[in-house]
């Protein structure tokens, strides 16, 4: 990285910059501040950057910042050095709940721009490591019609027929057929509020682009047609079922791509790819160990080791089923599903979600 360009990150809105530094990493544990991120907002000295609220006490200035439980360990450090090293440089009180609690970090100080200093640094630490936290929720598009999971188990029933003596084939491959589903992209929500934010940021969708967007119309799409993940046909980790729209627009394209952006910009959905990937799972070798394997490969946080793949080779189920038909079905829903969970209806149990038509 260039000294004189270094990597931005966007943060709530904000843009920061990412600065090189050495930081001290103590034995099994990661180092606090990795790359040592500061913000170009922190050098505000007069007015609060973007939404940051400080308000004046009769000692100084205070600051409230909303921060998950799970994540106040990499605020406080080791023995609670980062802690003591933020109040330190930034002239700054930092409070922090007390293990088990839910709470803001309060930030008080004498000078209005220390607080602000502190309050951003912060921010960026929270974020670095909200990025390692393994994905708790996932938006999707269902695609469990029966009709969808009956032709699914029967591409199960004739891969295992004719392809079950090819390298690594068996039944443990398969995805589950009351979980088929396409994912927009993975979410970590780590507290109750932000599980109660995401579902806000949905809602918000659906009010400001996606009526807008559908104008009444119904999403019709086909589900038909495998590839694979993996550069050689022989050794697939994962095989995935096409999904288009019937009258062979973007439509779908262009309303994944939409929602992904809304929650990238909200902060809570991890970054995969530039576009939404368009795709069902259909088999991935992650489910030999972990039935609820099936949304880890598409995502950028909690990924596997590379000793947990035991690929199979897909040629022959390439050949035989390229053009396989899984069905038609008309996507009406987008759900925040829940990771490791299952509903009534053997889907993932939603947080939250919307009916677009």
């Amino acid at each position: 990285m260039e000294i004189l360009r270094p990597m931005l990150i966007n943060i709530g809105g904000r843009i920061y910059r990412k600065n090189t530094v050495q930081e001290q990493c103590y034995q099994n544990e990661e180092c606090e501040e990795e790359g040592g991120f500061y913000a170009g907002a922190a050098e505000c000295t007069d007015e609060p950057c973007g939404d940051i609220v400080v308000e004046q006490t009769e000692k100084g200035f205070q600051c409230k910042l909303p921060v998950p439980s799970p994540l106040f360990k990499y605020i406080i450090g080791k023995k609670g050095e980062t802690r003591r090293r933020l109040e330190s440089e930034t002239r700054t009180s930092i409070s922090i709940p007390k293990p088990g609690m839910e709470g803001d970090i309060v930030i008080t100080g004498q000078q209005h721009s220390s607080v602000i200093s502190a309050r951003t640094r912060i921010e960026v630490l929270v974020e670095t490591f909200r990025k390692k936290q393994p994905f708790t929720h996932f938006l999707s598009f269902p695609l469990n019609q029966p009709e969808i999971q009956e032709r699914f188990l029967q591409f199960k029933e004739d891969v295992l027929e004719q392809c079950s003596k090819d390298w690594g084939v068996d039944g443990s491959l398969f995805q589950n057929p009351a979980k088929l589903h396409l994912t927009i992209g993975t979410l970590v929500l780590l507290s109750e509020q932000e599980v109660q934010r995401a579902c806000e940021v949905l809602q918000s969708c659906k009010e400001d682009f996606i009526e807008k967007l559908m104008r009444g119309k119904t999403l019709k799409v086909e589900v038909a047609g495998i590839e694979y993940m993996n550069d050689d046909p022989g050794m697939v980790d994962v095989l995935y079922a096409k999904v288009q729209t019937k009258d062979g627009s973007e439509w779908l394209q262009l309303l994944a791509d939409r929602l992904m952006e809304r929650f990238l910009n909200s902060g809570l959905m991890l970054k995969e790819w530039d576009r939404v990937k368009l795709h069902a799972t259909v088999m991935n070798t992650l489910f030999r160990r972990d039935p609820y394997a099936e949304e880890r490969s598409n995502a950028t946080s909690g990924k596997p080791g590379p000793r947990e793949r035991e690929s199979f080779d897909a040629r022959n189920i390439l050949k035989k089923f390229e053009n396989y038909s899984f069905g038609e079905l008309e996507l009406k829903t987008v759900h925040i599903s829940q990771r490791f969970s299952t509903d009534s209806s053997g889907y993932y149990t939603s947080s939250g979600h919307i009916t677009f038509t």
